[in-house]
């Protein structure tokens, strides 16, 4: 088993699951899911340890909020040790959401190289989980020793059209994307404005952001013949 303290800077690595699964068994948490970030805001999922994992991540990704977000804002690790305490007000819609998961601790760690934001590194424990300085000190330097890899596998996926998602690892999100781009043309509106009404779908039919764009890109569904108050508003 591939440790945190052998992750490869830079380098190649047996797999993606090798990625998240070093993350588990040295830092002690529940499971990992590792995302890289393009400059464009797009999101591909690189590895998810398991399927809640992978649903922490799928989830927080929809809501558009997150300790994952908070990472990506503001460069710096996020620590939720107890999301059901009175004091966690941070994400009322995700910690909802997250209730039939068991997830009672979330953290986020960025990926840097050097200056350049890469993605986030997401951690779930299904206890309270209080963490130290050591903690923290040790998954940051693991997620920037893991960026290059990542990065080059989510690129290797860009281009590998035979290269297959799934819920585990749903890659690039292609059809979310391809989804946006349906509506930036049936509204006329920007990128940001038309994943925000995306999201918006989402969130008030209580979907997958996932299930929605597919909907959207098979033709299912028309973003200009919905009412302006049953999506987010985004311009």
């Amino acid at each position: 088993m591939l440790r945190v303290s052998e992750l490869p800077d830079g380098r190649p690595v047996p797999s993606s699951g090798s990625l998240c699964a070093a993350f588990v068994t040295d830092l002690g948490v529940s499971g990992a899911s590792i995302s890289v970030v393009s400059h464009g805001g797009r999101h591909s999922t690189i590895c998810s340890s398991d399927d809640t994992a992978a649903q922490a991540e799928a989830l927080q990704f929809g809501l558009g909020q997150g300790p994952h977000w908070d990472a990506l804002a503001s460069r710096a690790p996020v620590i939720s040790t107890d999301l059901g305490a009175a004091s966690e007000e941070r994400w009322p819609l995700l910690v909802d959401g997250l209730g039939g998961l068991g997830i009672e601790s979330l953290f986020a760690f960025p990926m840097l190289m050097g200056a350049a934001l890469v993605g986030v590194v997401d951690l779930y424990s299904l206890t309270p989980r209080s963490v130290d300085q050591e903690f923290i000190a040790t998954a940051s330097l693991a997620a920037g020793r893991v960026a290059m890899g990542a990065v080059q596998r989510a690129l290797r996926s860009a281009t590998d059209a035979t290269s297959e998602e799934s819920p585990m690892a749903p890659a690039l999100r292609r059809e979310v994307h391809q989804a946006t781009g349906v509506i930036i043309s049936q509204l006329d509106i920007s990128a940001t404005a038309a994943f925000a009404r995306l999201q918006g779908q989402a969130f008030v039919t209580e979907r997958p952001i996932d299930d929605v764009a597919h909907d959207v890109v098979l033709g299912r569904l028309d973003f200009d013949n919905l009412p302006d108050d049953n999506t987010q508003e985004g311009e």
